[in-house]
């Protein structure tokens, strides 16, 4: 007689059942990694303080599961980057940066609750909750005011500094591309880019401004269904597709000359400009084209804010405030534009429903004369014959 064997049940086996499965691609710097991501892959990555941007190109990228050898949240700043993850319910579990090393990209993993199995190794890992972005945000927002007050000292600390960089023109570089007296809308991978470059199709339509994408506000432009004219940044996070696309490249360099992105550049077999500036590649952007005499400047996903800077890593905001100081009443964000087309698609809707409407007025009136018309003459008909 045989005996049953309870513990051989899985309806009664306490062996945990396993919370994710997948192949692996992992990059230490997230914004590269996402350049040619496949969809449906377990990221790794380690990335302190997930920043809203990147939450969106993950969630674009349709990933599977967030793997994060780093603080997701430090709580030293809000950040929504994490909740807008668990709500499009993309798990995130945090690993100790020591194990970072231990993935390889297309390497096959088993996600459990509480450690992830990769080939014979077990690494220790912990769920990143809602209740624990809600902790971490609370956090965050009570150091608001104390953040704050070093961000505006170093600002100005660096202002002071950079001053007179900023007045001095930047060298001279001869493109191809004609910028005088035209309207250049600049494109960054700022928060909601993409939603305002969809935002602004009226205004490109209409206007047809110079396109600059600022690194990978290149592939922004392509996805939307515009060629841009000039690529500018430190080629970090535009794609090779975007590269060979035709534009003209320029790269951003250091003050000293030099600039790791031309190595890429020329890799891929293309030629560029390099154009030293201090400060970021956008604040170069705005500068570049400021220079070239346009008329308008338009940006799309530009950094605004303290929590903009902070999530790019920056603990102060001294040359954008300088070259915006200095560019002026040239300079105007895409959202004041695209108030204003949409408020005139409205008018032209207005217009066209109103012309319509006159139209089927006067069809009815004519309808209705014609009718008058011929009962009339029925009458007439009728009244001769009596």
């Amino acid at each position: 007689m045989s005996i049953l064997n309870w513990s051989s049940l899985s309806l009664f086996s306490s062996k945990p059942l396993p919370q994710c499965r997948g192949r692996i691609s992992a990059g230490a710097i997230t914004k590269v990694l996402l350049r040619d991501l496949p969809p449906g892959r377990i990221v790794v990555l380690q990335h302190r303080d997930l920043d809203e941007v990147a939450a969106q190109e993950l969630i674009d990228q349709k990933v599977k599961a967030v793997i994060n050898c780093e603080l997701t949240m430090s709580g030293r700043y809000p950040t929504h980057g994490p909740l807008m993850l668990l709500q499009e319910q993309i798990p995130i579990w945090e690993a100790d940066a020591a194990q970072f090393q231990a993935f390889k990209t297309n390497s096959e993993i088993t996600i459990y609750e509480d450690r992830i199995l990769l080939e014979d190794q077990v690494i220790p890992c912990s769920a990143f909750t809602r209740e624990k972005w809600l902790s971490m945000q609370q956090q965050a927002n009570e150091r608001t005011t104390q953040l704050m007050e070093h961000f505006i000292d170093n600002t100005l600390t660096y202002a002071k500094r950079e001053m007179h960089a900023v007045m001095e023109p930047l060298p001279q570089i001869a493109i191809q591309t004609d910028l005088e007296d035209k309207h250049v809308l600049i494109v960054s991978r700022g928060k909601g880019y993409k939603k305002d470059l969809l935002a602004a199709k009226a205004y490109i339509a209409e206007v047809k401004p110079v396109l600059i994408g600022v690194d990978g506000g290149a592939d922004a432009l392509l996805e939307c269904g515009y060629l841009p004219h000039l690529i500018v940044g430190d080629m970090d996070s535009v794609t090779d597709k975007a590269l060979s696309c035709g534009a003209e490249i320029v790269v951003h360099a250091y003050a000293d000359g030099s600039a790791p992105g031309l190595s890429r550049i020329e890799a891929l077999g293309l030629s560029a400009h390099v154009l030293p500036c201090f400060g970021t590649s956008e604040d170069m952007a705005l500068l570049f084209a400021y220079e070239k005499r346009c008329e308008v400047l338009v940006t799309v996903g530009a950094r605004t804010h303290m929590i903009d800077f902070l999530e790019k890593g920056r603990a102060g905001m001294g040359s954008t405030l300088l070259v915006r100081m200095k560019v002026g009443a040239r300079l105007v964000d895409i959202k004041s534009i695209g108030i204003l087309y949409k408020s005139r698609g409205w008018t032209k809707e207005i217009s066209s429903t109103l012309f319509l409407s006159l139209f089927f007025i006067a069809l009815s009136l004519f309808q209705l004369h014609w009718i008058v018309k011929r009962v009339a003459h029925v009458v007439w008909k009728l009244g001769g014959e009596g």
